[in-house]
């Protein structure tokens, strides 16, 4: 599933301001568990994979909607989003940098996470 990437690991500047950006929103907005992956080594799906827990679907859905606005802000729009309504999972995808959102139980279906072992953990505000 992972391919090699060049080991070259700058942070395009959008990409770094839509990571902080999406993981400000997720916080100030009382997301659980946010995980920021580092996929540059390992994977030419993106940069970086966020992943977050709302505690209800109403809670996904305004987690997802307060990214999108947050990053919509400054003047970036997603290449895909997927799932938003329904509020079990969502997917917004910003190319660089991919968010995913889940509703506690698929959260520990999908074990995002576990898929991406060997993708490198990024400190976030709330994780130090």
């Amino acid at each position: 599933m992972t391919t090699a990437k060049s080991p070259d690991t700058r942070i395009d500047k959008e990409a770094l301001r839509d990571l902080e950006l999406a993981v400000s929103a997720l916080e100030e907005h009382q997301a659980l568990d946010v995980v920021v992956l580092d996929l540059r080594r390992i994977s030419d799906v993106a940069d970086f994979f966020v992943i977050a827990t709302g505690s209800s679907d109403a809670h996904v859905r305004s987690l997802a909607e307060s990214v999108l606005e947050a990053i919509k802000g400054a003047g970036r729009t997603p290449h895909h989003v997927e799932g938003v309504s329904a509020g079990r999972w969502a997917l917004l995808d910003f190319v660089d940098v991919v968010i995913h959102l889940f509703h506690p139980t698929l959260r520990q279906y999908y074990q995002l996470e576990r898929l991406w072992s060997d993708a490198p953990l990024v400190a976030t505000g709330s994780s130090g």
